[in-house]
């Protein structure tokens, strides 16, 4: 039997042999079976009809020899058509789908499904003006198309109020690009304080400098060694050994702003006071404290003793051994320095109070893993033997006459804190528990007043709590 094709097909079916034979390229007889299924497609090509939807496809066999087969398309017609309803159901694969029906697909199960329109102007130009079912997980293509468009129609125009509204609002501000220029001209002209810092000392040290201009560098340079990493960068930049040698300087003003800037750049900072003590400072201190200064001078040099000597052990011990309490002796025996006692006497108090805290309580104020060592280093200041044997437990209640109730406190406190070697001269010194006695009776008078007007402060009551303290402590 022999098939003939027309005229008119021969380019159709050259096409589909030419496609089927570079998708299988096997023996001759697979060329065989695409002759034969070009062959069969000619009926349907010469049928004529506008939906004929025959095609080749190419199934993977299960041969050994990895044979593919050829198989047709089912005709339309013999295709089951889908019943819609008013419900989604589920397509299954070769079913016909109605005309005018709804399809969609399940994004989450990857089926499709179809039903009857809702009703019959859905479809319509404006049936659903722009919207998309938001109950429903899928939509079609025509949906979303419909919802863009009317995004774009709903686009806000700004009325002409609006516009010259947003026109003075932008010119109440300053343009980005100017604003860019000035930062880089300021960023050129600041200084960090490090930078500050080399240039005081520069002035500091220009042998063109006058003595105002050096004391100007000192009073700026000790506001800033109070924070603590300036005054770290102080030592790096050989700042602190220059404040230290100029403690020698024959000009008291100098010297005097010297000892301040130490001071401030001691003030709870271990690192530098480490340096300090290995630069000397303590000997050229208590040099100051020890010969004949101005009273300004002094009172500087013992702002720094203190800050050098406060949470540090190692330089209390050099304190000791190099005669500090002789040092402090001589300021407090020294004539128009009633200042100058109650810092000596607060100086020996905070030490004693630190060190009774340390080691009782064990409230060290930088707990590290150098710990032990430092209580070592506490257990080695002999302070309060050393204050017995100076006289210092008949020195501190002189400072009870005192007219100031602020002075007075402090003696009570230092008083308290020197019991231990002190008791027994206390307990035999007449003159004292007059004094206390005094003062007892003055402040119960001005603590009752202080609570008649209400007073939350107490402060009268507080230092007749030190008083009574004191008077218990000797019975």
């Amino acid at each position: 039997m022999q098939w003939k094709i027309p005229p008119l097909l021969s380019v159709c079916a050259a096409c589909c042999c030419f496609s089927v034979i570079m998708t299988v390229k096997r023996r001759f007889l697979k060329k065989v079976l695409l002759v034969l299924s070009v062959l069969l497609c000619v009926p349907r090509c010469l049928s004529g009809t506008g939906t004929a939807r025959s095609a080749l496809m190419v199934v993977e066999g299960s041969e050994p020899d990895g044979e593919a087969q050829v198989s047709d398309d089912e005709d339309p017609e013999d295709l089951e058509v889908f019943q819609p309803t008013d419900q989604w159901q589920e397509l299954r694969p070769g079913q016909a789908v109605p005309a005018g029906s709804h399809v969609r697909l399940d994004l989450q199960t990857g089926k499709r499904e179809a039903k009857l329109q809702d009703s019959p102007g859905e479809e319509e130009e404006g049936g659903r003006q722009g919207t998309v079912n938001a109950e429903s997980q899928t939509f079609t293509a025509q949906e979303l198309k419909k919802a863009l468009k009317h995004f774009k129609e709903a686009a806000v125009v700004p009325t002409d109020e609006e516009k010259e509204a947003a026109e003075a609002l932008r010119a109440q501000f300053r343009p980005l690009d100017e604003l860019k220029r000035d930062m880089e001209v300021l960023g050129m002209m600041m200084e960090t304080d490090f930078q500050i810092m080399s240039r005081l000392l520069q002035q500091f040290n220009s042998s063109a400098a006058s003595l105002e201009e050096r004391v100007s560098a000192l009073r700026e340079l000790e506001y800033l060694v109070h924070q603590v990493d300036n005054a770290q960068d102080f030592i790096t930049i050989g700042g602190l050994q220059l404040v230290i040698g100029t403690l020698n300087s024959s000009e008291a003003v100098l010297q005097e702003h010297a000892a301040l800037v130490l001071g401030s750049a001691l003030s709870s900072n271990p690192v530098v006071q480490v340096e300090s003590v290995e630069g000397g400072a303590l000997q050229k201190l208590l040099l100051l404290l020890a010969t004949e200064q101005p009273l300004p001078v002094k009172k500087k040099a013992l702002f720094a003793m203190a800050s050098l000597l406060r949470h540090f052990p190692f330089a209390q011990q050099r304190f000791l051994k190099l005669g500090g309490l002789q040092v402090l002796e001589a300021l407090f025996l020294s004539s128009g320095g009633a200042s100058l006692r109650v810092r000596a006497v607060t100086l020996l108090y905070d030490m004693i109070v630190e060190k009774e805290l340390i080691l009782q309580h064990g409230l060290d104020p930088v707990p590290d893993a150098s710990h032990e060592a430092r209580l070592r280093q506490y257990a080695q200041v002999s302070l309060l033997p050393q204050l017995a044997e100076r006289g210092w437990c008949g020195l501190v209640p002189e400072l009870l006459a005192s007219p100031e109730h602020d002075v007075r406190e402090k003696a009570l406190r230092a008083l308290l804190a020197m019991m231990p070697p002190c008791r027994e001269l206390y307990r035999g010194d007449r003159a004292l528990a007059g004094a206390l006695s005094l003062l007892q009776e003055q402040y119960q008078g001005l603590a009752e007043s202080e609570r008649g007007i209400g007073d939350e402060d107490d402060y009268f009551g507080e230092l007749l709590g030190l008083v009574e303290s004191m008077l218990g402590k000797l019975r």
